[in-house]
Formats: C-alpha cells, sequence, structure tokens
C-alpha cells in the first residue's frame, strides 16, 4: 500500500535532498512549468510562511509525492498493490492509479489550492488537531461552538475547523484527556467554508478526461475502492467541502489484509497515524531519497509474501 500526505506536512528545505539529484530536480523543474510555481526554491529555500500559503502549499506536497512515486514505480511498478491519499494527497493517488495524466493532476492541484485560497480568504477560520478525549462529547462540542470535524483520522484523532475564536475557544478549554493542537493551514477546509471551492472545481473537473484506475485506489470518502475513474474525481471534488474520513481509509486496508504501508515525501504524518489505527503493520516513510531502498525492500517483501489462500 502507497499513501499520499496533505496539506501541513510540508517543512522548510524538504525537498533539498530530492534536487542535490539531477533527474529529481528535473522532473521537479518540469512540474514546476505546468502549476506556474517556483517548486525548486519552494521546496528548498522558501520559509514556513511562504510554504504555508494553500497556493503553493498544495502544489508543493502533491509534486514532491510524486517524485517519490516516480522512483517507487520506476523500480517496482508491478509491486504496488494499491494507492491512497489524504486530502490533497488523492490527487496524487488519482495520478499515481492512471486515473489522471500526471500533467491533469498537477494542473487540478493547481486550480484547487487556488480555489481553497479564494474560499479561505472571505473568513477568518482555521484548523486544529484535536488528540484524545470522548469523541461524542467532542462532537456536541463542536456543534455548540459552530466548529466541525474535518478530518477523522483515527487513531483518536480528529481535526477540527471554523472560526479562528472558535477554535481559540475550543484550545482554552479543551476536553477532559484532550490535546488541541493548531495546524499550519490557511483555512476550514473539508467543511461549508470550502462550497466555493467545490463549485469552481466541480467545472474545472468536467473539462477534464479520466481512466479507470489500474492500480486499485482508496477514496477519504468513505474507506471504498473505487473502481471508476470518473466517480473518483467527482469524490475528489466534493472532498474539498466534506470531511476526509481517513479513519475508515485505514480499516479498509485492515479489512483487506495490507501487509506493509509506504508514505510518500513529505512523509510521517501517515505513518504516524497508521502506528496507532494498524497496529502491527510496518511502515516505511520516505522523505529523502535515501529512505527508497527500504521501500523496495518493503515492495519486494509483499511480493514474496504468501496470498491468503497459502499459494
Amino acid at each position: 500500500m502507497v499513501v499520499a500526505p496533505g496539506q501541513g506536512s510540508q517543512t522548510p528545505g524538504f525537498l533539498a535532498p530530492w534536487v542535490s539529484e539531477q533527474n529529481f530536480r528535473e522532473h521537479l523543474e518540469a512540474m514546476s512549468d505546468v502549476v506556474g510555481l517556483d517548486l525548486v526554491a519552494h521546496g528548498t529555500t522558501s520559509d514556513s510562511d511562504t510554504i504555508r500559503d494553500t497556493r503553493i502549499a498544495q502544489p508543493l506536497i502533491v509534486a514532491a509525492s510524486l517524485l517519490a512515486f516516480g522512483a517507487l514505480s520506476a523500480a517496482r511498478v508491478e509491486r504496488i498493490g494499491a494507492v491512497a491519499g489524504h486530502s490533497v494527497g488523492e490527487v496524487t493517488a488519482a495520478a499515481a492509479s492512471g486515473i489522471l495524466t500526471e500533467h491533469d493532476a498537477l494542473a487540478f492541484v493547481r486550480e484547487r489550492g487556488r480555489a481553497m485560497a479564494d474560499a479561505a480568504s472571505l473568513h477568518a477560520t482555521g484548523m486544529s488537531a484535536v488528540v484524545g478525549g470522548d469523541e461524542t462529547a467532542l462532537i456536541e462540542r463542536l456543534g455548540e461552538l459552530g466548529l466541525e470535524p474535518a478530518n477523522v483520522n483515527g487513531g483518536g484523532q480528529i481535526v477540527v475547523a471554523g472560526p479562528v475564536d472558535a477554535l481559540a475557544a475550543l484550545a482554552s478549554d479543551p476536553l477532559p484527556g484532550s490535546r488541541v493542537i493548531p495546524l499550519s493551514v490557511a483555512g476550514a477546509f473539508h467543511t461549508r467554508y470550502m462550497r466555493s471551492a467545490g463549485e469552481t472545481l466541480r467545472s474545472i473537473a468536467a473539462g477534464m478526461q479520466t481512466s479507470d484506475p489500474r492500480i486499485p485506489v482508496y477514496t477519504n470518502h468513505d474507506g471504498s475502492s473505487v473502481s471508476s475513474g470518473e466517480k473518483f474525481l467527482a469524490l475528489m471534488v466534493g472532498q474539498v467541502s466534506s470531511p476526509v474520513r481517513w479513519d475508515l481509509t485505514m480499516a479498509a486496508f485492515a479489512a483487506d489484509g495490507i501487509t506493509g504501508m509506504i508514505e510518500l515525501s513529505p512523509a510521517g504524518a501517515l505513518v504516524g497515524l497508521a502506528r496507532r489505527g494498524l497496529k502491527g503493520v510496518p511502515a516505511v516513510a520516505v522523505k529523502t531519497p535515501d529512505d527508497l531502498p527500504a521501500a523496495f525492500e518493503m515492495l519486494d517483501a509483499e511480493m514474496a509474501a504468501p496470498s491468503p489462500d497459502g499459494k
């Protein structure tokens, strides 16, 4: 299983180890031309405030994941059993599975970042991760504050979103046993505040060609594996204003018996969730090219493992 991370995973300079290798630098430069951004500079020298900008963050994260996926697929494409992405990572998954061409996936994420940034500019909103505490009590509290669950991540973590004053109120008086951690994002993504972005993307998606996935792909919508490229694209559009159910996606992984997880760059967040939600499943975070051998080893081990029927 190969997974692609979402917004907030980026850190200043995280692509420096990648662009030190000429083939990765050239690939990133080509992707820069598509999205109209200097992704090499943003991945190496731009500061945290710059790469926090949704217009930059989303193309940057998808491009980084595509660099890592390109390396995996060039060497072991037949051994990649399935793909999934968290939030904007679903755009990476669409390209990785063949639903969209890389060019169209980059064009889509360019417009996604712009549309979501525009929607975020209309209201002072943000997101916070809530770790621990009683989920039922949290949902009730969110209703009282006018907040919404945006990412139900599993492993005892729910990302909530809405007005910044309401997020501050939650942080100042957290539920017993919980911690509230502000996230470095610029809006209330995956909530009603993103409906205008959804309308923009629906129009853009209508002009895109899709193919059915050649690698199984799971959706954030309900954790199901989707066999129609057209349906997956429609779900990606709806996803911007509806919750990411990564808990259901991980539950589907477990039900389908995955034996390992590889997280693409900028990796770490989804591996952390897997440690809590998929206990016992080994995971590799591909943060730099130095992590690729461990990912190759995992793919080789999965190919060598016996099937459930022992054959």
